[in-house]
């Protein structure tokens, strides 16, 4: 009888969420106006990116400081190929699986170098990594002219799906689907996917051999793990995820230049992981969404204070934005160090801790 009521529950819960997430943009639209869809859109952006990063920070314990080199990736890949740089049009369902595992074959090349570095050593590799790509796509533009330089590329086409351009408005049923609306639901689609991938590799066979990874890496070779083929995995498939967000995200532009693959997002993408509780999906979901969020939100609460009587500006609104940021993000980690949504396992690794520390203080 219990656990019928707890499957109602779960049932009754996913039909809720089912209803909201497909009313989503209608409700923010109306009440907040399109920049506000924008925004969300770019949050399930991000929860692809967050989600792809936790594989290989979250279960296989590889801190990775270049994660955004395999987002560069899977853009330009989509830009190379839909757009009139190179006058290739190619449809979305060739460049997107191009672009993703064009991601992973370097995801694949990062992690060989680097096989027996851990913790700081493979964070710094990791970072040279990202920011050698950002330069490479920055120059370039001579002898051959490939990627545009710093002046990016633009036109790039928006996804079409059986003669729909996501580009242009859509009216069915009486409802008006603005371009903005139609990536929410495309978004939606394919960071489901995602999740689900996610959901099925952490409880495998592959994902226990990661949790083992993470936790000592010569105990798990002991156990007779493949440690080279696991974390090259690792770095395969969160590179592949990051590819998928890369040409969806060059699509959903329009634009694409190196500006928008520097190292803060990295970092950005990181501390999405670790706020929301590293090596949990729901709460890696609720970091991205919440960090994604949050600075739109600071940014319209500033905006307004921005000026003073005699029109000049108090204080740099971005500035005062990012170091409102950042306090909430300090404040987060003394507050709650595991996380706003962690696993139980790491949630008690916490609390064992702390216990062990007071009775050492003691």
């Amino acid at each position: 009888m219990t656990m019928a009521l707890d499957t109602n529950k779960k049932v009754g819960i996913f039909l809720v969420a089912a209803i909201v997430l497909a009313t989503l943009p209608f409700l923010v639209g109306n009440a907040l106006g399109n920049s506000w869809v924008r925004i969300i859109d770019f949050a399930l952006l991000y929860v692809m990116l967050a989600l792809g990063l936790n594989i290989v920070v979250g279960f296989a314990g590889l801190l990775d400081l270049g994660f955004i080199a395999f987002y560069a990736v899977g853009a330009y890949m989509y830009a190379l190929l839909s757009s009139p740089h190179f006058g290739i049009h190619l449809p979305f369902y060739l460049t997107i699986p191009l672009g993703a595992l064009c991601a992973a074959f370097f995801g694949v090349l990062l992690g060989t170098p680097v096989l027996r570095l851990k913790g700081d050593y493979l964070a710094i590799v990791t970072l040279g990594f990202g920011e050698i790509i950002r330069i490479f796509m920055n120059n370039l533009n001579s002898p051959v002219n490939i990627t545009n330089g710093p002046q990016g590329i633009n036109l790039i086409d928006p996804i079409k799906v059986g003669g729909l351009s996501m580009g242009e408005t859509l009216e069915f049923a009486g409802l008006t689907f603005r371009s903005v609306y139609l990536y929410y639901y495309l978004f939606l689609f394919l960071t489901v996917g995602v999740v689900i991938m996610a959901w099925r590799l952490q409880h495998s066979r592959i994902g226990r051999a990661w949790v083992a990874l993470r936790e000592d890496d010569i105990a798990a070779a002991a156990m007779g793990i493949n440690i080279r083929n696991i974390k090259l995995l690792a770095f395969g498939l969160g590179a592949l995820s990051g590819g998928v967000a890369g040409g969806l995200f060059s699509s959903f532009q329009g634009f694409v230049s190196p500006e928008s693959f520097g190292l803060l997002e990295s970092i950005m993408i990181l501390a999405m992981i670790v706020l929301g509780g590293m090596g949990h999906i729901p709460g890696v979901i609720l970091g991205a969404v919440v960090l994604t969020v949050a600075p739109e939100v600071l940014r319209s609460v500033i905006g307004p204070l921005q000026m003073n009587t005699l029109g000049r500006m108090v204080i740099d609104p971005e500035n005062a934005r990012m170091l409102l940021f950042g306090l909430a993000l300090v404040v987060m980690m003394l507050v709650r160090p595991e996380g706003m949504w962690p696993s139980k396992r790491r949630k008690a690794e916490f609390r064992h801790a702390k216990e062990n520390a007071a009775q050492k203080g003691a």
